[in-house]
């Protein structure tokens, strides 16, 4: 989708790593770089596997109102080409998709099979405004827009190569060493001539808790209604742990389990963060 005309109307959050209370931050902002790997591997409901690797590489900004980000994906993608990472099962009928072509028995409609390709991901880009902070940053509001760039090599089958655009409305609560947070969104997919999506729906609610001034752990659920005729909706428990080094450097780790064809059977990752 590149008609920039379309706007998103609700909120929510997609998230690979956690979601966190904003700390304060000077007027003059902070700038930070994280590098990551991801690891899945699920079904999403057919009898054949798909493992996805992902490196992606992020550039932060942030102000006491703003967060801007720019991720940047490397990706290997091994599995049918009915699968494209971040959507889950589709139709794809790009004869020219990953692993396209094998078992075709002589009919004139390739046949979906297996296959492997690598290459950058979607380009994603957002920006996030600080609606509302408590006085003791007890409590706060975000609100989140975001585009994912059709980046991704759609004959690769490592995207659709469309634009998303989407809008994300979340919240947290802190009671001492404990902060709940949640949010619910809305996307708006770009589809194509070979694969077909719908507007959805998103929400997630979590909790952390503060082991000590380095260390913290929490989970969160993810929810995504179906965007796809033969797919299904993502439905992910993810339990993460944070650790900081020194004021500069930071890592954080995750498993994650899902639960419908929407979602891969099972991942983990870390990510390690430096503040300038």
């Amino acid at each position: 989708m590149h008609n920039k005309s379309y706007w998103v109307v609700a909120g929510g959050l997609l998230l690979v790593g956690a979601p966190a209370a904003h700390a304060a931050t000077t007027d003059n902002g902070q700038f930070s770089l994280s590098a990551g790997a991801d690891y899945s591997s699920g079904k999403y409901g057919s009898t054949t596997t798909t493992d996805i690797w992902s490196v992606p590489v992020t550039a932060e900004y942030e102000t006491s109102n703003w967060t801007f980000k720019l991720v940047l994906p490397y990706i290997n993608v091994s599995g049918p080409s009915d699968v494209i990472p971040g959507v889950g099962h589709v139709n794809n009928k790009n004869p020219k998709s990953r692993g396209h072509g094998h078992g075709n028995s002589g009919g004139t409609t390739p046949v979906a099979s297996t296959g492997s390709a690598s290459g950058l991901g979607d380009v994603v880009a957002s920006a996030d405004y600080h609606l509302f902070t408590s006085n003791d940053q007890s409590f706060g509001v975000d609100l989140t827009g975001k585009v994912k760039f059709g980046t991704a090599d759609a004959e690769k089958g490592l995207g659709t190569g469309k634009n998303d655009y989407g809008l994300s409305l979340d919240t947290f609560k802190a009671y001492g060493n404990w902060t709940a947070f949640g949010g619910v969104g809305w996307m708006k997919y770009g589809s194509s001539q070979y694969i077909q999506l719908k507007n959805g729906f998103n929400a997630t609610l979590g909790a952390s808790y503060k082991l000590s001034r380095n260390d913290s752990f929490g989970a969160y659920y993810y929810y995504r209604e179906r965007i796809a005729t033969g797919g299904g909706a993502q439905s992910e428990l993810t339990g993460y742990w944070n650790h900081k080094f020194n004021d500069s450097l930071r890592l954080q780790t995750y498993v994650m389990g899902g639960f419908a064809n929407g979602s891969p059977d099972y991942g983990v990752g870390a990510t390690l963060k430096y503040t300038f």
